[in-house]
């Protein structure tokens, strides 16, 4: 006999989502994707980068533009999850920590790629990452990425957080980042939080709950839950 899972059917749990890139790491991995192709190459690619994450060019159109440039092979992609963990964003383990102690899951949502983030996830222990597959043939050379994920384009990350909501049904919903794709998701959450502790981003500071620009002040934010992580000096 086969075993039958239905879904929840009470709300149960607490979900916070974070973006990876100048959020949980100080880089923007396509654009570290984009300097191990040479100074030319990475001017290009980090101001498309900057009109998307600023709001002002729509994500899908600079997607599929910036990896045509780059088509990054296996070992600079393994070179770039290594530099994630190495620029993890000061204070972030600790906040995870106390996050995870308290009965939150963390989920990194990302419009990165999901090989280069999963070791900085593993470091932070964190167990779930959405973020977009790229694939390699069997030399390591470039093979594409996943086109039709979510995040490649405006409004995925709203989407995604839906289809956990749905699978779930979580008592409440926290997420930060630090861009305009971030933002996006504040209709979907109890709470958003603007992080500006790499790049602030005006528009993303103004439609904030809560803003940021150091982990170490993540202590003065109470969560939708009551809960407040007081921190060292707060």
């Amino acid at each position: 006999m086969t075993a039958e899972i239905l879904p929840p059917t009470r709300k149960h749990g607490k979900v916070i989502f974070f973006d990876c890139d100048s959020t949980l790491s100080t880089i923007e991995g396509i654009d570290e994707l984009g300097r191990a192709r040479g100074p030319e190459i990475f001017k290009m690619v980090e101001h498309l980068t900057n009109q998307a994450m600023n709001g002002e060019v729509p994500i899908n159109e600079v997607f599929g533009r910036r990896m045509e440039i780059i088509r990054p092979d296996r070992a600079t992609a393994e070179a770039v999850a290594r530099l994630y963990i190495d620029t993890m964003v000061p204070g972030v383990a600790a906040v995870i920590e106390k996050l995870k102690a308290d009965g939150w899951t963390p989920v990194i949502l990302s419009g990165g790629f999901a090989p280069l983030i999963h070791p900085l996830a593993k470091e932070l222990g964190i167990d779930h990452v959405e973020a977009v597959p790229v694939y390699f043939d069997d030399d390591g050379g470039y093979a594409g990425y996943g086109v039709d994920y979510p995040t490649t384009r405006n409004g995925g990350k709203p989407e995604v957080i839906r289809e956990w909501k749905k699978a779930m049904l979580p008592e409440v919903v926290v997420m930060m980042g630090d861009g305009v794709s971030d933002l996006e998701a504040k209709g979907e959450v109890d709470l958003f939080i603007g992080f500006g502790g790499v790049v602030a981003r005006e528009a993303v500071r103004l439609g904030a709950d809560a803003w940021l620009t150091d982990m170490a002040d993540f202590g003065n934010v109470v969560l939708p839950d009551g809960t407040r992580y007081a921190t060292q000096g707060h």
